[in-house]
């Protein structure tokens, strides 16, 4: 299983990439799930990693065909290899539909025909009134999209581990093989989560605030992020690291009142 770290600027790249996360996200934490950096910061971001890694990039909940297929375009053409869009407030599949081919096609079209789109469903779509994740493979898989994320959109909210059974997550991961898509899990997940994401077959874990001193809008630090992507390999996941990123993590805490090192 591959490790995703969501960064906000070009020094928190450097932070990631020497930490040895898979994939590198563009996302700025203070704006949301899904907050988008601006295109120079994700062209910052792009030069920083200079090809050594896939670049992502969040570029927010979609409402609007032209606004999402523009925005797809532009983050292609900055250098995101797929972008990830979210549908807070759209509870029609149909709808929702539409708005990834629009995003299918500006991605396409920023990138030179090489760009993809992971459509992002939420665990919590109640909270957002958004497509519930059951739902949301089909829709995706038939409109174009190169993967799916199933993340939180509540970051205050409880994380991914307490919206799903182990055999829930692994039937809507399976559920996405089969109708070939990449398959990426988040959502406030820990340390202690990355052996429930792998053993659902997940390709990526998506982290930000468990790679961070001080929560999602943190210090990314890169011992964390070189402990995260231990425990995304079975064969190096074991207590030590475990023990080690746990002890880390009480080190680092905030202040009472801050947000806590495990959200994303």
């Amino acid at each position: 299983m591959r490790l995703l770290v969501s960064v906000a600027n070009a020094a928190e790249t450097s932070a990631a990439l020497a930490g040895g996360a898979d994939v590198i996200d563009a996302k700025n934490p203070l704006t949301g799930a899904l907050g988008a950096v601006s295109a120079d910061v994700l062209r910052e971001i792009h030069a920083r990693v200079g090809g050594a890694r896939l670049v992502t990039a969040a570029i927010g909940d979609a409402a609007d065909e032209t606004d999402v297929e523009r925005a797809a375009g532009t983050f292609a053409a900055a250098g995101a290899a797929l972008v990830k869009v979210g549908f807070a407030g759209m509870t029609s599949a149909s709808r929702v539909g539409e708005l990834i081919t629009a995003a299918v096609r500006g991605a396409r079209t920023g990138s030179g025909g090489t760009g993809g789109v992971v459509a992002v469903a939420y665990a919590d779509a109640d909270r957002v009134a958004s497509v519930a994740a059951g739902a949301f493979v089909d829709v995706a898989a038939r409109a174009g999209a190169t993967g799916v994320l199933l993340d939180t959109a509540d970051k205050s909210g409880p994380g991914l581990r307490g919206l799903m059974t182990p055999t829930a997550l692994a039937r809507w991961v399976a559920e996405a093989h089969d109708a070939g898509l990449l398959v990426a899990v988040a959502g406030k997940l820990t340390a202690d989560d990355l052996a429930f994401v792998r053993d659902a077959g997940a390709d990526i874990a998506g982290v930000r605030g468990a790679a961070c001193d001080g929560g999602r809008t943190g210090r990314l630090s890169s011992d964390k992020v070189a402990l995260l992507r231990e425990l995304c390999d079975p064969a190096k996941a074991g207590h030590d690291v475990r023990h080690e990123l746990t002890i880390e993590s009480r080190t680092s805490c905030p202040p009472s009142g801050g947000p806590s090192p495990a959200q994303r």
